[in-house]
C-alpha cells in the first residue's frame, strides 16, 4: 500500500476528517485532500505532525512496517 492510501486508512481509523487534519496541519482541507489523493507529494513537515498525531512512526506511514508499533 502506498502512504497516499495510508493516510486516508490512518484518518478514517483515528475519527479525523480531512478538514481536521488540516486544521492540525495548519493547511486548507483542499490541500490534504491532494496529499491523499497523490496529486501532491506530503512534506516532510507534516509527516513528522501526522506521526505524532497518530502517534506511529514514518516507517509505517511510508509502508517500510507492516504493522504500527501502538
Amino acid at each position: 500500500m502506498d502512504y497516499t492510501k495510508k493516510l486516508k486508512e490512518l484518518r478514517i481509523a483515528n475519527g479525523y476528517t480531512q478538514a481536521e487534519i488540516a486544521f492540525l496541519l495548519h493547511t486548507r482541507q483542499e490541500q490534504y485532500s491532494k496529499y491523499e489523493s497523490g496529486k501532491r507529494e506530503l512534506p516532510i513537515k507534516h509527516l513528522i505532525a501526522l506521526c505524532r498525531i497518530y502517534k506511529i512512526s514514518s516507517d509505517y506511514v511510508l509502508g517500510l512496517e507492516k504493522y504500527s508499533k501502538k
